[in-house]
């Protein structure tokens, strides 16, 4: 069975607030047993994963870590809402800040993104989204971690070693990005053919993205101010 079941399996019985043992009692089984499924120490049969999946109101394919999605259901491209859907889980009270930046950012990788359409090469698509995603799993686990309540279960990698992995991985992502788009050819890796579709300048993105390219230059300039670097 899956490593990700003894962890799910875990992580949706605290999600629920509920001890072991109440929930070893209602799914008719030994809390002993039930210790032994989340700690993967022994494997159920299938009767156990359907009434689990049925208890905690999820898929097999979810308790099994076959699917992301609770319900068993395979994301497509219209199932992901876009950026600025209208709704509470889009909306910032209080400080402008967090809005500000989220916008910067948003609009720059609109950008970034409208780049990698038009270069059409799978190989750097893949591994410029998996930077950026891995930067964004660090982050959010930074702040999901900082509550001590927070299930951990919720992540396969363990607390001490995330960062290093997640960056290790953002590195390999950076490097493989630098050979595909400067032409070095290196085993694993197709570099682009022509580089023609990524010319540009700050004149050609600001008619090409007029509703975006400040933004990007904005971010430019924000990132180099950290960084100590200023235009002369």
């Amino acid at each position: 069975m899956k490593s990700d079941f003894p962890r799910i399996l875990t992580l949706l019985r605290k999600e629920k607030g509920i001890s072991q043992k109440q929930a070893a009692s209602d799914l008719g089984i030994s809390q002993a047993l039930l210790s032994h499924y989340e700690k993967g120490i022994r494997e159920c049969g299938l009767n156990f994963v359907v009434n689990a999946a049925e208890y905690y109101g999820v898929s097999c394919d979810y308790l099994l870590g076959r699917s992301p999605d609770r319900t068993g259901a395979v994301l497509s491209v219209d199932d992901i809402p876009e950026p600025d859907a209208a709704g509470k889980e889009n909306v910032f009270h209080g400080s402008l800040l967090p809005t500000l930046n989220k916008k910067l950012i948003a609009n720059s990788l609109n950008i970034l993104f409208d780049m990698l359409q038009e270069v059409g090469s799978r190989e750097l698509t893949t591994e410029v989204s998996d930077y950026l995603m891995a930067a964004v799993y660090k982050m959010f686990r930074e702040l999901y971690s900082a509550h001590p309540k927070n299930p951990e279960g919720l992540f396969a990698a363990g607390t001490p070693v995330f960062r290093a992995l997640a960056s290790a991985s953002m590195e390999i992502s950076e490097m493989k990005v630098h050979c595909i788009a400067h032409g070095i050819d290196t085993e694993g890796i197709t570099p682009l053919e022509s580089v023609e579709a990524l010319e540009t300048s700050p004149e050609k993105l600001s008619n090409k993205y007029p509703l975006f390219a400040s933004s990007l230059s904005n971010l430019i300039k924000s990132v180099e101010t950290r960084m100590g670097v200023r235009r002369k």
